[in-house]
């Protein structure tokens, strides 16, 4: 951007009235889900007395994604965003609906959270590559990067909530009520999605079938260093960084003893650093490579420090540190992919993308479960930041040679 924006317009994508909609039933949907997530990881743990089930759990929500997300940026490309939107937000609020049911009437089971979870997932293929895309559909190029940033800050804040909430209700009424209260947020999504202003939406024609469509899309992005080099330091933090809910469970119930309620301050903390990531991404001026490496490198080495951290307030401090470090490299990685692609193939690079980032979690999640339970929760952590922190100093180092070799 050619200057800082005024404090007054650091979120100036809201002046558009079908994204304020959208962003307002964003977050309430985000409260919600963050709510579920933290029940349902907690329960789940309740049940099995296993650390390695939490994770089981994350990688079923995300094996879908890792296995289908090229098809769901297909879907993305060819077909209306909104209407795959709404579809995706019905299908959750009846899985949402369903764990609530189970959980009010005492007859939930591990397998059940597994089997939900691996549904979700599925509806998330869909869901994840439109809603990238449809944000550009909503405030049009002049506002997408202070869309994203918007978004971002939505989830943050929604996270900042979500968790503190669940843990609220965890002690107080059970986890029941928190899967019931994401299946009515849901369908208050879908019926915000409807009432938008579909002839103030910048639609980008739909792009017609042909053969080889996601080869097209791989050869498009890999070509691109400012979209190959954010999808591979996504793909890393997101295998060993991204599922760190897994290990804040290690940490809450076995080195600190704080229990479900100790364990949404945790999550919370976290948020409360990426919320302000999150905004101070929306004043950022300058997006570069260098940028997401830096992000990448700071957010691996937070993680490896806080597994080094003797009590649990430095501990909180450092988790929030190391929210704002995630943030400030999500969002700069997802802006340069979108506004480094072409908007007639943006649904399936942003679908290669987040088939990186979120099935990375997939393998993550079970992977931080065990070396959790098996080596402990200090150990986890330190490789969880350790290797994302090479991989950024690796990357920077190339990256810094090749410059030379150029000058």
């Amino acid at each position: 951007m050619p200057e800082r924006l005024p404090w007054r317009h650091t979120f100036i994508s809201l002046s558009v009235r079908n994204f304020r909609l959208f962003a307002a039933a964003h977050f309430v949907a985000v409260v919600a889900l963050w709510m579920q997530r933290i029940a349902q990881d907690w329960i789940v743990l309740e049940l099995s007395g296993s650390v390695t089930a939490v994770g089981v759990t994350v990688a079923l929500q995300f094996l879908p994604v890792l296995l289908l997300g090229p098809w769901g940026g297909l879907m993305a490309d060819r077909f209306s965003k909104r209407r795959l939107l709404q579809g995706c937000a019905v299908a959750s609020a009846v899985c949402a609906a369903a764990l609530g049911t189970l959980a009010l009437t005492g007859a939930l089971a591990v397998w059940h959270v597994y089997g939900i979870a691996l549904l979700l997932g599925m509806v998330t293929v869909l869901d994840q590559p439109a809603r990238q895309v449809f944000v550009n559909e909503l405030v049009g190029p002049a506002y997408l990067r202070n869309a994203i940033s918007v978004n971002s800050t939505t989830f943050q804040l929604g996270a900042l909530i979500g968790p503190a909430v669940a843990g609220w209700l965890l002690t107080a009424v059970g986890g029941g009520w928190a899967f019931a209260m994401n299946a009515v947020a849901c369908l208050v999504t879908a019926c915000a999605l409807g009432a938008l202003r579909r002839d103030e939406l910048t639609v980008a024609p739909p792009t017609p079938k042909s053969p080889g469509m996601l080869r097209e899309a791989f050869a498009y992005a890999w070509r691109k260093p400012t979209i190959r080099w954010p999808w591979t330091l996504a793909g890393v933090v997101a295998v060993f960084a991204m599922s760190l809910p897994v290990l804040l469970a290690a940490y809450a119930e076995h080195v600190f003893g704080v229990g479900a309620a100790g364990y949404g301050l945790l999550n919370t903390m976290v948020a409360v650093g990426a919320l302000t990531g999150a905004i101070a991404s929306a004043r950022r001026v300058r997006l570069s490579l260098r940028t997401v490496v830096l992000g990448a490198g700071l957010h691996g080495s937070m993680l490896a420090l806080a597994a080094l951290a003797p009590s649990l307030p430095v501990f909180c401090a450092l988790v929030a540190v190391t929210g704002f470090c995630a943030l400030l490299f999500l969002t700069s990685a997802n802006q340069l992919v979108q506004t480094s692609s072409n908007v007639g193939i943006r649904g399936r690079v942003m679908s290669l993308y987040t088939m990186v980032l979120i099935g990375g979690q997939a393998l993550g999640g079970p992977l931080l479960g065990w070396l959790a339970e098996h080596l402990g929760a200090h150990a986890a952590m330190l490789v969880s930041g350790g290797v994302p922190a090479l991989a950024a100093g690796a990357l920077g180092l190339v990256l810094w040679r090749a410059a030379r070799r150029r000058v």
